[in-house]
């Protein structure tokens, strides 16, 4: 049965996606079966992979229940990907049925037993996407730039978190918040980072062993439709987060 981690942040241009696509890609450059399942209606999971979002089956027609799950699944290089695109939008008011929370944890049951993880993009909201996403998910990732705004992202989680723990996955883990875009020469990013290991800390996690220092090539890797790790391979973002599939590999 495979282990899902949700990528998760309500902030955007923390690096949910990049994180996502780094994942997908380096667990399946260590050997592991990986799904990346994309629940952002904007697509750029499967974009930054080299998908078609906008040919073929997505999330949006499975969580409907207009398809079978692994008819939508793409296959690339970098791994499995369950793409999305524009139409996910409507889900807010379109899936208004009793249970809707567990909506995608359905999905993914008939896969599950296919891959060793599951890694799930989450929008930049915490909408019934992202409780769906903490519904089916083992372990949550929370990416954020060491900026004092970013901070306010994090603080904001807790009680959507506290809340699927109490009625939908009493099992939901945080494996670790992430820092991305990182500068360990600037005052303030010490300053932001001791903040946040104290948030951390009333999350009931820490701040992950690995940061992902800021590199030019990771706003290039996407046009390529590659994850950082095999668009330059050489980076220090690469390396960060070969480093973070080894650390996360080492802790589930």
């Amino acid at each position: 049965m495979s282990h899902i981690i949700t990528v998760t942040n309500q902030k955007g241009g923390v690096g949910k996606t990049t994180t996502c696509c780094s994942l997908v890609n380096g667990l399946h450059l260590c050997g592991y079966k990986v799904l990346g399942v994309d629940l952002d209606p904007q697509g750029n999971l499967g974009f930054c992979l080299g998908v078609d979002i906008e040919s073929g089956l997505t999330i949006y027609d499975i969580l409907k229940g207009s398809a079978p799950t692994r008819e939508a699944i793409q296959s690339t290089g970098c791994g499995d990907v369950l793409p999305s695109n524009i139409l996910l939008s409507s889900a807010e008011l379109e899936f208004n049925r009793s249970g809707r929370e567990f909506i995608l944890r359905s999905a993914l049951e008939p896969v599950r037993g296919d891959y060793d993880f599951i890694v799930i993009d989450t929008p930049p909201a915490l909408s019934l996407l992202t409780v769906n996403a903490y519904v089916t998910s083992d372990s949550l990732i929370i990416p954020m730039v060491p900026e004092v705004l970013s901070l306010l992202g994090i603080s904001q989680l807790k009680d959507t978190i506290e809340v699927v723990r109490k009625f939908y996955n009493p099992n939901l883990r945080i494996f670790g918040v992430l820092l991305t875009k990182y500068n360990k020469h600037l005052n303030l990013v010490k300053e932001v980072e001791e903040i946040a290991s104290a948030i951390a800390a009333q999350l009931e996690t820490s701040i992950l062993n690995v940061k992902i220092r800021n590199n030019v090539a990771v706003a290039e890797a996407p046009a390529h439709g590659q994850s950082i790790i095999s668009y330059a391979p050489k980076s220090n973002a690469a390396s960060d987060y070969a480093a973070l599939v080894q650390e996360i590999c080492a802790g589930i």
